[in-house]
């Protein structure tokens, strides 16, 4: 299935507010809600280029602190 062809179809007798969850299921599923967050503000390259070495410095730190504390076990 395709992302671009997201379709919900409900059986008889289902309640709309069941399809609508399937629906919103579905476009996490395929990374939708994710994609539309995203393009939802623009970020600049610099700001974009900062926040990803925040995160790879934070993301060493705690992986860090994991193998130090199974060293001392």
């Amino acid at each position: 299935m395709n992302a671009n062809n997201v379709k919900v179809e409900g059986r008889d007798g289902e309640h709309p507010e069941r399809l609508i969850k399937k629906f919103s299921r579905m476009c996490q599923k395929f990374g939708i809600t994710k994609e539309y967050k995203k393009r939802k503000h623009h970020v600049k390259d610099s700001i974009k280029l900062k926040e990803k070495r925040e995160k790879a410095e934070k993301r060493r730190l705690k992986d860090a602190r994991r193998k130090n504390v199974r060293s001392k076990i």
